[in-house]
């Protein structure tokens, strides 16, 4: 791909009212944040002859994905799907308004929209849909919706088309995958029941609960890593220490447990998670009726797998 590398690197470094200045005298709307301002003049005068609609996002190449995503400054590695989320949701949307907290001020048809924009899937309440949303906006956080500091800074300093960046991994504790004797149910039912259960009421509570639970949602894949990572350091104990380690452990990555609504769901999906997984229930893990009985959780998830059965027969 060819760009205007001084032009480019101009629109990285000029700061709101020069930009408006150059929308305006370029005939375009000057609204918007910088952020969202400089994504519209890159689009327009770096990327003019490029369909960047969202039917011509997904038509694109993953190689040539991850060139559009470095000449607007945003981050370029990932899988082909992730990148597209990122682009389209760079191109249309200001990071400090599509957050997950505001997410509870959308309609239906709203999250059915984004879902359908995002490549997630369209069945669900309310509710469900906004999780989907959450999760994705979970995922990209700080991936779209401004450009690099470094470009902010220095502005473009060498050649624009190197390798991608990896992606970040974070700490072992959290991305350690469950095995062995903990992983007895197929991730796939048990992250979709757990997924069920942090959901369930979500409606009947205040917005900021709303958005702490979703928030954690679309987290539920680290809460079941943790919860086998507990496990198999405690052999296979599952009662007051190891869910007060669970906390401090959330707690720690940030996870926002200060309700004490929000804590007692987490609890309530971690204790279900560790049963399922075969954990030895000791003194003050029994189940909680906040929500539904363990048995009948896993009772569910056994339906669900004999349903995958079925369908893989």
């Amino acid at each position: 791909m060819r760009v205007d590398s001084n032009l480019l690197n101009s629109l990285y470094t000029e700061n709101l009212q020069d930009l408006r200045k150059r929308a305006d005298s370029s005939g375009l709307s000057k609204s918007g944040s910088v952020e969202v301002l400089r994504a519209r003049l890159i689009s327009n005068q770096i990327l003019s002859e490029h369909d960047l609609s969202w039917e011509g996002i997904q038509s694109m190449p993953h190689k040539d994905m991850g060139d559009f995503l470095k000449v607007f400054g945003i981050k370029s590695s990932g899988s082909h799907k992730e990148r597209r989320q990122r682009l389209w949701l760079h191109l249309n949307f200001d990071s400090r308004r599509m957050t997950i907290e505001n997410l509870a001020e959308m309609n239906r048809d709203d999250l059915h929209e984004m879902c359908k924009k995002l490549e997630l899937d369209l069945t669900g309440n309310r509710t469900i849909l906004m999780g989907r949303v959450a999760g994705v906006l979970t995922s990209q956080m700080n991936g779209w919706g401004r450009i690099k500091r470094s470009l902010r800074r220095n502005g473009l300093q060498s050649a624009l088309f190197q390798e991608p960046e990896p992606d970040i991994v974070e700490d072992m504790e959290t991305t350690v995958t469950s095995v062995g004797e903990f992983q007895a149910v197929p991730a796939e039912a048990l992250l979709e029941d757990a997924s069920d259960s942090l959901l369930i009421g979500l409606d009947n509570q205040p917005s900021h609960i709303q958005g702490d639970i979703l928030t954690i949602h679309a987290r539920v894949g680290d809460l079941e890593r943790m919860v086998g990572t507990i496990l198999r350091g405690h052999g296979g104990a599952w009662g007051d220490s190891e869910r007060d380690l669970l906390l401090r452990l959330a707690d720690r990555r940030g996870w926002p447990i200060n309700e004490q609504f929000v804590r007692h769901r987490v609890l309530m999906v971690a204790t279900n998670i560790a049963e399922v997984k075969g954990a030895a229930m000791t003194s003050g893990s029994e189940k909680t009726p906040l929500v539904e009985d363990t048995a009948e959780t896993i009772d569910r998830i056994r339906s669900k797998l004999s349903s995958l059965d079925s369908n893989s027969e």
